[in-house]
Parts: C-alpha cells; structure tokens; sequence
C-alpha cells in the first residue's frame, strides 16, 4: 500500500489527500475568500464584522444540520425550513396567550410532528425522503396559512430571551454561542461516537447490508426525522429572535443555503461519508460569500443560480475523488 501510495502520480495523491481531510481545502478557502473582502473594503475584518458574520451563521448551520443528518442516510430534509418558519411563527402568536415557556413547547411540537410524519413515510411507506419531505413542507405551508387566519387579530410578540439569544453579545462574543457550541459538540460526537450516528452511516452506505445485519431501519429513520424536526424548531425559534418579525415565509430563503452548507461541507448526497464539523465551515463560507456577493451588489436571483451552481460543482468534485480513492 504504502509502494502504491508513493508511486501514484502527483494529482491522484492530492485528490485522495483532499478526499480524507476535507476541513483543510474548506478553511483555506474560508480564509481565501476573507482575504478577498480584506482586499475589497480594506478595515472590514475586525471584531464586528466577525461576531456578525458568527451571529448569521449560526442559525444556517444548525438547518444544515437537519440536511446533514438526513444526507448520511442518503435522504434529504426539504422540509426543514417550512418546520422551522411554523416553529417561529406559532411561537410569537402563543406568547401573549400562554406565556414563554409554554409557548415554546407549542411552537417546537408542529416541528416535531413534520419530523415524524417524514420518518413514518420514508420508514413504512417506502416513500423517498425528496419527496417525502417536500409534501410535507408544502402541507405545512398551506396548514400555517389556515393557522395565520384564525391568529390574525392576536398579534406577535417575540420573547425577550430569544432576543438576547439572537441579536445579543457578551464581551463581543454573540450569546447565540452558548446555544450553538454544546449543541455543535453534542452533534459531531454523537455522530461518531454512538450507536445511533454509527447506525446513520452504516444505512447510508449500504442499508441492505445493515438491515441484513438486524439494524431496525425504520426506528433509526422515525429518530431521525424527529431529531430533524426538532433541531428544524429550535433553528426558527433561533432565527426569529434574530430577525425578530415572524413571517410566512421566514425561514425559507435558508433552505437551499442549508443543503449548500452540507454539501460544501464534504457530506455526501449519497450517504454514507460526512460530518457536521465540515458543515459548519461550509455555513461560514456561504455567510462570507453572501457578504461579498452584497458587496458586488448581486442581486438575489443570481445568489440562488450560484448556490445551484455549487452544489453541482462540489458534488462533481466529490465523484471524481471517491472514484480516483
């Protein structure tokens, strides 16, 4: 192996190189595409500019992580951003109703719900998770318009602590942190270090073989979901303390940024191979870039075209890697 390795020409030993530590071309292209804005507006990269660039990518991360999770099975969560617009949305209409806390559960439990409806469909039903999750975003857009009608005249008030938690900083450091970083770490060592996230890798890639070897697919699938719903809520509930004016359409401008930010972040639409470490580095790459596109003054059509180009982009180069390792 070894001979193999030393022999191989220059370009394959580079490809194989960048296919087992994809972090290192992510971060020298993060800091490349600084160095650009340096060189564009000289003065901008300094302590404001990187807390606000953290606060933004924050809430884009954690979608991601629902598209994360998803894709090492080899599925998809389209309806990520619909559940967390709800979660948002229920939230600020329930607050003067039935206080905070409470009205934090509500908003949280549609979200779950989308997550189960997911996982019963593509567990049971056998319905593929693009499709699955795309109805049910479009049902729970057309349930959150019903719902919108009948809290009309309620009104929206948007919790203080989610404030402080959205838009707030200590020592220059956004609050959103002390959120972010347990539930960051939780996540990547839950992806590797326990039964369920080596469960996720091993249905994505070869579910055949890990149902053969007695892995219950369906309770790993109904989990997922559900997890996936749940982090879709508390992402909206995040958001809206951000941008603090709950909407219909709140959160799904995100949605195709969050798949961009998984699939820049080395995790494959395949299944499989991935971790949320590479999609938090790719949810600060696509902040960044979105900060330069404004700079060129792009509008926001052409931001969508570059997402979709990306995402081509990067999984062709993710082919030619894994075919040439």
């Amino acid at each position: 192996m070894t001979t193999e390795r030393e022999t191989a020409p220059m370009g394959t030993r580079i490809a194989r190189f960048l296919g087992d530590y994809p972090l290192i071309p992510l971060i020298v292209l993060l800091f490349a595409l600084i160095g650009v804005l340096e060189f564009m507006r000289p003065g901008i990269f300094n302590e404001r500019w990187i807390g606000n660039t953290v606060k933004f990518a924050i809430p884009l991360a954690m979608l991601a992580a629902c598209q994360t999770l998803t894709m090492l099975t080899g599925g998809i969560d389209l309806s990520a951003a619909v559940a967390a617009t709800i979660s948002a949305f229920v939230m600020a209409t329930q607050v003067q109703l039935v206080g905070v806390p409470m009205a934090i559960v509500i908003g949280l439990l549609p979200a779950i719900a989308i997550g189960l409806v997911n996982g019963f469909g593509v567990a049971f039903c056998r319905v593929h998770p693009l499709i699955m999750t795309l109805g049910t975003g479009l049902i729970g857009t057309g349930c959150l318009q019903v719902y919108q009608r009948f809290v009309i005249a309620t009104g929206s008030v948007i919790p203080d602590s989610l404030s402080w938690l959205g838009t707030g900083r200590t020592w220059g450091f956004p609050n959103a942190l002390v959120l972010f970083v347990p539930f960051a770490i939780l996540l990547i060592w839950g992806q590797r270090r326990t039964g369920f996230g080596r469960l996720l890798y091993a249905l994505g890639s070869n579910e055949t073989a890990a149902r053969i070897s007695g892995v219950r697919g369906w309770q790993v699938y109904l989990a997922l979901y559900a997890l996936s719903g749940l982090i879709a809520g508390v992402s909206g509930l995040l958001y809206v303390g951000l941008i603090k004016a709950p909407s219909l359409s709140l959160v799904n401008p995100l949605l195709l940024p969050s798949v961009a930010a998984a699939v820049i972040g080395g995790t494959s639409i395949f299944g499989g191979r991935g971790g949320y470490s590479g999609t938090i580095v790719g949810a600060l790459i696509l902040t960044v870039l979105g900060t330069l596109l404004t700079l060129l003054q792009m509008p926001e059509g052409a931001r969508r075209i570059l997402f979709g180009l990306i995402i081509l982009a990067v999984t062709t180069i993710y082919i030619r890697l894994t075919d040439q390792r």
